[in-house]
């Protein structure tokens, strides 16, 4: 965090600076918060845990070489630089936010209810073309992984992609204090922590706590396929619309779904039409690589930087990863779910070719109408004409009732995933398509990996 030393670093959070004075002057590198991977340089936050404490790793962390650590107390016996303070997790925002402020890169803010990190990747492989770029990494988008995120960047960078997950209110106006994004990326609203944000309108709301966090030299982009964002405005702030629609700022024309082998299409911008090949899974990577597109042209990246990056996208962590065995083809969805990314994962599969199976689980955090709501996904596979739907989970059960309500016959049920795992060899055959999809909860990672060694 270049600028910032020890002694600022306790006047930004209200902490005290305990130790040497001598060392007062260093500058940490970066927030870390699990001893295991600190790094010479780093500031270890020691989080109080219900079974762990992180002051029992202090002394690991300094012997690691940790420049300070921020705790609630100073472990006995410990004369190593500490800064104390009454909250660790505030304290780490309080830092980010006072890094931020001394930070001239742009920041691009990322949110919405499906593909934030789809849409982090797809940005950042564009602007990679040209710029050094500092991007979330793994799932850190929260309120303690976008501090550690920004405590990151470092004077190499030119740009940061900032994902921002939130799952009640006050979290998004929380995180943007302290990103405050030049630029903001609207996915989608969907049907997403329904069980604490009420309806997608309460989702929307949440969302766009951001707004006023907003640069006011800066702009957002918003999906215009999302009937709530499509005529969303913002006072005095530009707002762009991308998506597959015609009337959308940016959009795409001439589209045409390979299956397995992705996805191409036209990217279209006024006078500007961008082919490109998307190397991945699924028509709403459509929309990710559009909403890419339209922050790039706004950074000013050329034709071929916009068709090279997205062509470079690469799918991660179990987010429509295409896996082929010997045995299937298998597309690895299970890193989490909604109603919205479900569905949309299985119009994707019944646009593949040959025998369509959807291995289906609980989705989470839907609030009352969740029964309704998982009925729907048994409807959507009959409607799609998946060949056969096998379901998993407390909450799959109504996703596999639903279906053989509509007259599908090829449906298997399991109460929980070790059931589905101890017969998953007898219910797919050679050739299958078979998409996995869950919140990430239900673990279906294990249903993948056991289908990877089948032969």
């Amino acid at each position: 965090m270049t600028g910032l030393n020890l002694l600022t670093i306790a006047a930004a959070c209200g902490g005290q600076y305990v130790g040497d004075k001598a060392l007062a002057d260093c500058q940490p590198n970066e927030i870390v918060i699990d001893s295991r991977l600190v790094q010479p340089g780093n500031l270890f936050a020691a989080l109080p845990g219900e079974k762990v404490d992180g002051h029992t790793f202090v002394a690991k962390a300094f012997d690691a070489g940790a420049a300070a650590c921020l705790v609630t107390h100073v472990p006995e016996g410990e004369i190593r630089p500490c800064i104390v303070v009454e909250d660790v997790v505030n304290a780490m925002g309080d830092i980010a936010a006072a890094y931020r402020a001394t930070l001239q890169i742009p920041i691009v803010g990322i949110t919405g209810s499906v593909g934030k990190t789809t849409m982090k990747e797809m940005i950042s492989s564009i602007l990679e073309q040209r710029f050094s770029v500092l991007k979330t990494d793994k799932n850190y988008n929260n309120h303690m992984g976008v501090p550690m995120t920004l405590s990151r960047i470092n004077p190499e960078h030119r740009v940061a992609v900032v994902e921002m997950g939130i799952n009640h209110f006050g979290e998004m106006e929380y995180l943007a204090k302290i990103v405050r994004p030049d630029v903001a990326v609207f996915t989608n609203i969907g049907r997403a922590h329904l069980e604490y944000l009420g309806d997608r309108f309460g989702v929307l709301m949440a969302k766009t706590e951001m707004m006023p966090y907003i640069k006011p030299t800066g702009c957002a982009f918003v999906c215009g396929d999302d009937d709530l964002l499509a005529h969303y405005g913002y006072k005095n702030l530009d707002i762009f619309t991308f998506g597959t629609g015609e009337t959308c700022d940016i959009h795409a024309e001439n589209i045409v779904v390979h299956g397995k082998d992705g996805t191409t299409c036209d990217v279209v911008c006024l006078d500007r039409r961008i082919p490109v090949t998307i190397h991945a899974y699924g028509k709403y990577m459509i929309l990710a690589a559009l909403g890419a597109a339209a922050v790039c042209l706004n950074f000013g990246m050329s034709d071929a930087d916009i068709a090279a990056g997205i062509a470079a996208y690469q799918p991660v962590g179990g987010r429509a990863a295409v896996i082929e065995t010997e045995k299937l083809t298998i597309i690895n969805d299970c890193y989490n779910a909604n109603p919205d990314s479900m569905k949309s994962a299985i119009e994707s599969l019944a646009m593949c070719p040959g025998r369509r199976v959807a291995v289906l689980g609980d989705m989470y955090e839907l609030g009352s109408d969740s029964v309704a709501m998982h009925r729907e996904m048994g409807e959507v596979c009959v409607k799609e004409g998946i060949d056969e739907l096998i379901t998993c989970g407390e909450l799959g059960k109504d996703i596999a009732a639903a279906a053989k309500e509509a007259g599908m016959t090829a449906v298997t049920h399991f109460a929980d995933r070790d059931s589905l795992l101890n017969e998953v060899s007898g219910v797919v055959q050679n050739g299958d398509y078979v998409l996995v999809k869950a919140s990430h909860g239900l673990h279906l990672g294990a249903v993948v990996e056991a289908m990877e060694q089948m032969r």
